[in-house]
């Protein structure tokens, strides 16, 4: 059986290790991986997969940067020959990317199954471009694997059959089980003079954050807070790097001493910035669990969250941008001490679980 993995972005990169990792091992499954090449930095790129063991991919289609209709667009036209050529039994598309919607979009008019990991997730908020693939990609897809119990319960909202709905755990999970030891190892909280809960981690991407100055400026008023009392250790997007130039606050962020910006970092090193911080801000979707199973209370800089299990189970507040309600979670979260929560099958298996599904289809 040929299965066709894609991935195009770093939160893809994750998610796809334990899936080719799994299939690599299956006997009757040839494994193939495709590169869109969403994501383009090829440093960050080697470093993720060589880090994460993912064998080189098979084929890449360089898409590279664009706006949302571009770069869907440029996937599709650059896929489509590739799936003519090879035919795969399934493709297997992972999160909400726009790599995810245009690749299955292509298979699902060319008659291929096509499988989505991570399926059932909803934020109902549609001003978010993730949730917009989500949804179309889950409405495509023959058959639906899905990290935590709400997305099963959105599905069968959404009329999806049973037969196609399947709750396996995350992939996430199993990327981080398998590399925790490794991350131990690494030296980079040192290196930084910081100390193990003593400093506080901080990443920001989404445009609702960054594009907009009101915002931006109110979360830089939190964090103006913070760093008078612990580090922050901010590893900086490109593309927030860029903004807050055009913004106009890049002097204001260099007065801010106790905030240290730093270049985006590989998986590992940035596992141990997590697992040792004493609190993560942030607006990715990915590090709310990651941190649920790590233990480590979480802000959540949006006010929507597509994992509601780790609000229930884990140590996820959903805060907003307010800065005053930034900055009194803060200070509540530091006297919290939860003990890490493993939602249902977050046990580093949800891979092989989906491969032996893949396998019998």
């Amino acid at each position: 059986m040929k299965i066709m993995h894609i991935c195009g972005a770093r939160p893809n990169f994750m998610k796809i290790a334990p899936l080719m990792r799994a299939a690599r091992a299956h006997a009757s499954i040839e494994p193939m991986l495709v590169h869109t090449g969403q994501h383009y930095d090829e440093r960050m790129s080697d470093l993720f997969f060589r880090q994460l063991d993912i064998p080189a991919p098979d084929l890449n289609l360089e898409v590279g940067s664009g706006s949302h209709a571009r770069q869907t667009a440029d996937i599709m036209s650059r896929f489509e020959p590739v799936l003519l050529e090879h035919r795969p039994h399934w493709i297997v598309v992972v999160g909400d990317v726009n790599s995810t919607i245009a690749c299955a979009l292509v298979a699902a008019k060319l008659g291929v199954r096509v499988a989505h990991v991570e399926a059932g997730l909803r934020s109902f908020d549609r001003s978010m471009p993730e949730e917009i693939n989500r949804i179309l990609t889950d409405a495509i897809s023959d058959l639906l694997f899905v990290s935590e119990p709400s997305g099963v319960e959105n599905l069968r909202g959404e009329g999806v059959p049973e037969s196609k709905i399947h709750l396996v755990g995350n992939v996430m999970i199993d990327t981080l089980l398998a590399n925790r030891a490794k991350a131990e190892t690494s030296d980079i909280v040192a290196s930084f003079g910081l100390v193990p809960r003593g400093y506080a981690l901080v990443t920001l991407h989404r445009p609702s954050n960054v594009d907009e100055p009101g915002v931006f400026s109110g979360i830089l008023d939190a964090l103006a807070i913070i760093q008078q009392e612990m580090p922050v250790v901010f590893p900086i997007h490109p593309r927030t790097r860029a903004n807050l130039t055009r913004l106009g606050l890049a002097s204001r962020v260099a007065g801010l001493t106790g905030l240290r910006l730093i270049d985006p970092v590989g998986y590992i090193e940035f596992l141990k910035l997590t697992s040792e911080a004493a609190v993560v801000l942030t607006d990715s979707g990915g590090i709310q669990e990651e941190t649920t199973i790590l233990g480590v209370p979480c802000l959540t800089l949006r006010e929507n969250t597509e994992r509601p299990i780790t609000i229930e189970q884990g140590t996820n507040h959903l805060v907003g941008v307010n800065s005053d309600r930034i900055i009194a979670t803060w200070r509540s979260s530091r006297a919290e001490h939860r003990a890490p929560k493993q939602p249902p099958l977050w046990d580093g298996f949800a891979a092989n679980r989906i491969v032996k599904i893949l396998a019998d289809a």
